[in-house]
């Protein structure tokens, strides 16, 4: 009789889900089980599930995507319809005092919150980045790691910010900049240093000195960027004088 009674609980499927989205059983993206499989694993009906479902979905503690499930969280604005715009009304100064001003305090999170998995993940990353023989890996594996020190952060919000952002890195103009500013000297090696030590001051829960690792480390990377800017102004001016 108890059994039928909590199979047809809507209210105890609602506390076992409010639980299981307050625990770290969820994927990285915050994908919920199936119906089904969370009505087996509470040995619940579906309808309950799907009742309790709903009242998530008002309080605006879980949200659905068609064809994909649903998720913890609140749900994301659909920013991909506002990208280019984005990219082609910005600059890399611009991006750079964006980064400068969110990932310091992204990085001073993650240093309070970041789970030992998830800063085994950092370094994992770290060591592609140092791994990689072209600048295309090199940015796809820099791109992973900055935004798992933003995932580990666990501020939704703020992670939604940085999306944005990093997708303006995936710009071709963008990339390109990058890429020469990066071959530049010592870049590679300073970069690389630095990554470690942000990572270390993450997994010795040093949020002061992790904000500052990254605060240095883009502020490396604004200073090459302004160099290699100017390098590439100046060689366009002799171009044209000669011509």
């Amino acid at each position: 009789m108890a059994t039928n009674q909590s199979q047809e609980n809507s209210n105890y499927a609602l506390e076992r889900l409010r639980g299981l989205l307050a625990s770290d059983q969820l994927d990285s993206d915050g994908k919920l089980p199936t119906e089904r499989a969370l009505a087996l694993m509470f040995r619940v009906s579906r309808r309950s599930i799907r009742r309790a479902l709903e009242v998530l979905a008002a309080e605006g503690q879980i949200w659905r995507r068609q064809g994909s499930g649903t998720y913890a969280g609140r749900q994301q604005d659909d920013w991909a319809d506002h990208v280019e715009t984005i990219v082609a009304g910005t600059n890399f100064m611009e991006i750079m005092e964006v980064r400068l001003r969110i990932e310091p305090q992204l990085a001073q999170l993650a240093a309070m919150r970041a789970k030992k998995d998830e800063i085994t993940r950092m370094r994992e990353l770290a060591l592609k980045i140092r791994e990689s023989d072209d600048s295309d890996s090199r940015e796809l594996w820099d791109g992973a790691l900055h935004r798992q020190i933003a995932q580990s952060a666990g501020n939704q919000f703020f992670l939604t910010i940085f999306d944005v952002i990093n997708r303006v890195r995936q710009d071709e103009a963008w990339r390109l900049i990058r890429e020469k500013a990066r071959s530049a000297n010592d870049t590679l090696s300073v970069s690389h240093a630095q990554h470690a030590t942000l990572i270390d001051a993450i997994a010795a829960h040093d949020p002061a000195k992790a904000g500052e690792a990254m605060r240095q480390h883009l502020l490396m990377l604004q200073e090459r960027l302004i160099r290699q800017t100017s390098m590439d102004t100046a060689g366009k001016g002799v171009l044209s004088d000669a011509s």
